[in-house]
């Protein structure tokens, strides 16, 4: 099974997202998927040092009180997930281009998800910018990806306009927001949807 899994790594709901996908699959364990991670920009007009993260949520969100009860809803269901935001340790909204093109790199060697989840805890947890070139390779250097191949590839501007691509590409297949699961390019569920609603998805993917 094939499952393409459209996200931002800025997106706190798609963080929650991959591990109720991970909990689905292993509801299913009999079923094989392959994951292949599609680039969506929820601020494709960002600039590209990205913004301070309070004038980003203020403009967003409208005023500190949504704001508060917000990242509040956020925290109760990261926890049901295992998932500890911290999201006062994050003092920087980026631009994901280059976070997308590294997980796009990564895919290369079969290390997209182990990237992936790396970006949301950096970000999510830790607090990185991961806008950052530094913060992006050190990252990769995490997952074992190979230091100075990496660093020159982040350095250029290769695939930049893929992903620019893919997100317009996204909107066009009707994805309007994320996480998106699309199950063999037919089944399609947006939003972080609970595991065994997830779980459906797959067995109708399996029965189709």
């Amino acid at each position: 099974m094939q499952i393409d899994v459209f996200f931002d790594p800025i997106c706190p709901w798609c963080f929650i997202g991959k591990r109720r996908l991970q909990r689905a699959l292993g509801l299913r364990s009999a079923i094989s998927a392959t994951l292949t991670w599609r680039p969506f920009m929820l601020n494709p007009e960002m600039p590209p040092a990205g913004m301070e993260r309070n004038a980003y949520l203020i403009n967003k969100f409208g005023t500190e009180s949504r704001v508060r009860r917000l990242l509040g809803a956020l925290e109760a269901t990261g926890q049901s997930e295992e998932i500890t935001f911290q999201f006062d340790r994050i003092h920087h909204t980026p631009n994901t281009v280059n976070a997308h093109r590294l997980v796009h790199y990564a895919s290369e060697f079969g290390l997209a998800e182990s990237v992936v989840e790396r970006l949301y805890c950096a970000y999510f947890q830790d607090g990185r910018d991961i806008g950052d070139l530094d913060e992006l390779c050190a990252i990769g250097r995490s997952v074992s990806l190979e230091s100075s191949s990496l660093d020159a590839y982040l350095d250029s501007s290769t695939d930049v306009s893929w992903v620019r691509e893919q997100n317009s590409l996204a909107h066009r297949m009707g994805v309007n927001g994320v996480p998106c699961f699309l199950v063999d390019g037919e089944l399609a569920l947006q939003g972080a949807q609970p595991p065994e609603v997830l779980a459906r998805l797959l067995d109708a993917g399996a029965a189709a």
